[in-house]
């Protein structure tokens, strides 16, 4: 009021009025506009604040080998728009890949280190030096990672300048604050790039591979702490094919190790480790003690470590000591995290990459996020742009002490003192009545209708068997449909119980029972030592076609059931089941020639039964390989018994063995050369030989026995039979071809390789 009045006694219109207050504004600093408050009690009510077109926001470029830039050029458009003036000192965003025509780009100016520090805001990412602090505009505002119990000296000489001071570092973590939360996104920057670091300097893969040269193990990598760069660890070691095992004072946190697909280590003393603000807090000597005997075990068989345990306000605790890491493997890695705050190894080296006396190479930067800079700038350029629009209301910045997140955050308020924050209290929900709920009876289960459902089920599948023997038109059809009504119930029965991480070598062995189909090509075939006709060649390209299948299908199962093995796994003594192989087949033999006419039958049952038991064998992890090898039996019975049944000539038998001979051995180089990583597409590509053969034998079929159907009406399911074959072998072929076309063109270039040249 007294201005105005001075005002209106020097000039006498509304024009000069304003021109005289604007010099008057200009005789403060603006910092001094930031806020108005009213102390009414307990309350502090905002007044007023400044516009954003009325301030300016300072980025100076980061010195001490920080590669972070506070600001990059989205975030600058974004306060640009808002009304702020941004000035980017020279190359601040170089380091983390920003140009300076990428800020000039979006409306920033590019200033000089003296107007980037005396700036009305200024956004930073680490602490001001102390010879950073002079340059800054008294009564101006400070954005930053402060850190205030390590750098009170810094404090004081802000204090001096009142300054209003926020750390990034302590914005509470509430669930409002998710969006300003910095820690939690360099912690998981630093997380993810402590893996990639560890990578870079182990001598191994991180994932087990199998391959021609041999077997390489995974490795295994043990993660202390579970917040989110310890999850972050751990999902991307798990990702890389590593064994992660974490470790946690907070039992919160082991669903969440799990979920990841790691392994929770627990200790037997039960003690919450629930500290304020979700970090851990310092344990009991107890445990303490029983926490490092398991440390000192697992050192001994793991081959990562990486530490990221941290107690708020307190220096990093010593858990792994001197003699746990001699007793770790030489060429083993150590990545400790928490190395900025004194280490949680006993044996790290702040900021040092070194590799110790036993051969452990000790990694303990402390600037894990700076070395992915352009991820991390991006990251908390969002942060502190959030946090920044938060002061104030949508187009004025002012300081609201009544609103937690900003009451946590600040630490000086124009010079005065205002750490440590009181401590924020969650407003308890307002009591609630339970309410009453009327739980109703469980209806009294109808019998009568459970029986007729089951009842009308049996009778609909009595009569479907009573039909088709209403049309049956000779006795094969109700043979073959015995066949595969048997063989349906069987099958079911027997998949129903496959563990689920043996699907795929379940998939494999029944491609290669599938090829079974060579036994139709062999009794189509003919000529001498060279087809003669062209549904003997057909006949012929099938049974060639099928033994690919064949042989390369169980090797491929075993390839897939070696990767499931481990080292505590008993010896195997796979080739003693020669020994009922040799039987069986040579019973045949014997049986053949001694003219024993049902020979032929009985050694067909033998081969269903091996086939079925194979299939039931991949069910477990302790019969799998049984199940494999009775695969083999089987198959290799019921192609044996095909062909003696047949009696062909020398000729013709040189011919079918020429044919299955040769595909088998081309199914083997096939699978034997192959990747790990391929072999399920391979199996796909299989089963589209399988298609192939199917089709070939049914049109194979049709031209040889064409004349009859057109004379006999009752061939007619014959007929329809062929037809379905050749129609879904061509679409299963052409569907998995397309499916698995590179798996085909490194197939065919295998085969390529495999002839000689």
């Amino acid at each position: 009021m007294v201005l105005l009045r001075l005002c209106h006694d020097e000039v006498s219109s509304y024009g000069k009025l304003f021109q005289v207050i604007r010099l008057h504004k200009q005789n403060f600093t603006k910092s001094a506009y930031l806020k108005e408050q009213v102390h009414t009690g307990d309350k502090v009510q905002i007044k007023n604040g400044i516009l954003y077109n009325e301030l300016s926001v300072g980025v100076p470029k980061e010195i001490s080998k920080e590669q972070r830039v506070a600001v990059t050029p989205n975030v600058a458009q974004t306060l640009v728009k808002k009304g702020f003036q941004v000035n980017m000192e020279k190359d601040a965003g170089l380091l983390a890949k920003f140009s300076n025509d990428d800020y000039l780009n979006v409306g920033a100016k590019i200033a000089s280190k003296e107007e980037a520090f005396g700036s009305d805001i200024v956004l930073k990412v680490r602490a001001p030096l102390e010879n950073e602090v002079e340059k800054f505009k008294s009564n101006s505002t400070l954005i930053s990672f402060l850190y205030p119990a390590q750098n009170e000296h810094i404090l004081k000489l802000l204090a001096k300048k009142k300054m209003t001071v926020f750390a990034m570092d302590c914005i509470p973590r509430i669930s409002r604050a998710q969006v300003f939360d910095a820690l939690s996104s360099m912690a998981n920057i630093a997380g993810y790039k402590a893996v990639i670091e560890a990578a870079n300097h182990f001598g191994r893969f991180f994932t087990g591979q199998i391959t021609a040269a041999g077997k390489v193990p995974p490795a295994k990598v043990l993660v202390i702490g579970g917040g989110v760069a310890g999850l972050a660890a751990i999902g991307t070691a798990k990702n890389m094919g590593a064994i992660v095992r974490g470790f946690d004072t907070r039992s919160a946190v082991k669903e969440q190790v799990q979920s990841l697909g790691a392994e929770f280590l627990e200790i037997n003393i039960k003690e919450s480790g629930e500290g304020v603000g979700g970090y851990a807090k310092e344990m009991s000597k107890e445990y303490i003690e029983a926490e490092m005997q398991l440390f000192a075990k697992q050192c001994k068989d793991i081959d990562i470590l990486i530490t990221t345990a941290l107690i708020p306000g307190k220096p990093a605790p010593k858990l792994f000591t001197k003699q746990m890491i001699q007793s770790m493997k030489p060429g083993s890695v150590v990545v400790d995290l928490a190395s900025e705050a004194g280490g949680n190894v006993e044996t790290t080296h702040p900021g040092e990459l070194y590799v110790s006396d036993n051969g452990v190479i000790h990694i303990g930067y402390t600037d894990f996020p700076s070395r992915l800079p352009t991820t991390s700038s991006m990251l908390y350029a969002n942060n502190i742009s959030k946090f920044l629009l938060s002061l104030g209301d949508k187009e004025h910045f002012f300081v609201d002490l009544n609103d937690d997140v900003t009451r946590g955050a600040i630490i000086l308020d124009k010079g005065s003192m205002m750490w440590p924050p009181p401590k924020i209290e969650d407003p308890s929900p307002a009591v609630q009545q339970p309410k009453v709920e009327v739980k109703e009876l469980p209806k009294e289960p109808n019998y009568f209708m459970e029986t007729l459902k089951n009842a009308g089920l049996y009778t609909s599948g009595f009569g479907s068997i009573v039909g088709l023997g209403l049309i049956a038109p000779n006795a094969a059809f109700s043979t073959m449909c015995t066949t595969f009504g048997l063989a349906g119930i069987v099958g079911y029965h027997t998949v129903w119980g496959v563990t689920p991480a043996l699907h795929s070598p379940l998939m494999s062995v029944t491609n290669a029972i599938s090829g079974i189909t060579a036994a139709g090509g062999l009794l189509l075939m003919g000529g001498n030592y060279l087809p003669s006709t062209i549904p003997q060649s057909l006949a012929a390209l099938a049974c060639f076609i099928s033994s690919i299948n064949i042989g390369g299908g169980f090797l491929i199962t075993q390839r897939m059931l070696d990767m499931f093995k481990r080292s505590t796994d008993p010896p195997e003594y796979n080739y003693l089941y020669l020994m009922p192989a040799a039987v069986f087949l040579g019973g045949y033999g014997y049986g053949l020639y001694g003219n024993y006419n049902e020979i032929h039958s009985l050694c067909y049952l033998g081969s269903s039964l091996a086939c079925v038991g194979a299939l039931a064998g991949l069910s477990s992890q302790k019969t799998c390989r049984l199940g494999n090898a009775l695969g083999m039996i089987g198959v290799a019975g019921a192609l044996v018994s095909t062909i003696g049944n047949l009696n062909p000539s020398q000729q013709l038998l040189a011919q079918m063995l020429s044919c299955m001979g040769v595909g088998g051995a081309i199914g083997l180089g096939i699978a034997k050369r192959i990747e790990v990583t391929n072999l399920p597409q391979l199996v796909a590509a299989f089963h589209s030989f399988v298609g192939v053969a199917a089709m070939l034998t049914c049109v194979a079929n049709f031209m040889v026995d064409h004349e009859h159907f057109i004379i006999d009406p009752s061939l007619a399911v014959n007929k329809c039979a062929l037809f379905l074959g050749t129609f879904i072998g061509g679409v299963f072929w052409i569907v998995l071809l397309f499916c698995c076309r590179a798996v085909m063109l490194l197939t065919l270039l295998l085969l390529w390789e495999m002839l000689p040249h």
